[in-house]
């Protein structure tokens, strides 16, 4: 068919790929229950990993390792504070989709 919808899909997929591949890698970093649940609390308020580590009870290592991959894929930010590193999610649209997954 002529100008069919799919035609129409795979120009925009080949037109907006690294788009679409840069989404994929933040659900990707996000696709995880204890990544989730870090950025849900950071959604509610900065947090040093200290806090994080107690309130998930991981090891620090564990936690440092969640904290890169959302660094990584630009959900998250630190800034430093004295000593520690206070995070805070700095994606609106992560935001949205984690309350909206959560029923927030």
């Amino acid at each position: 068919m002529e100008g069919s919808s799919l035609e129409n899909h795979k120009i925009d997929v080949e037109k907006n790929f690294k788009k679409y591949e840069k989404i994929a890698d933040k659900l990707k970093a996000i696709a995880h229950p204890y990544r989730l649940c870090i950025v849900k609390g950071l959604i509610d308020g900065e947090c040093n990993v200290t806090t994080i580590q107690e309130c998930l009870n991981l090891p620090q290592s564990t936690v440092s390792q969640h904290i890169s991959k959302l660094k990584s894929a630009g959900i998250i930010e630190g800034r430093r504070s004295g000593l520690e590193i206070c995070y805070r999610v700095v994606d609106n649209n992560i935001i949205d989709v984690v309350k909206l997954l959560l029923n927030d």
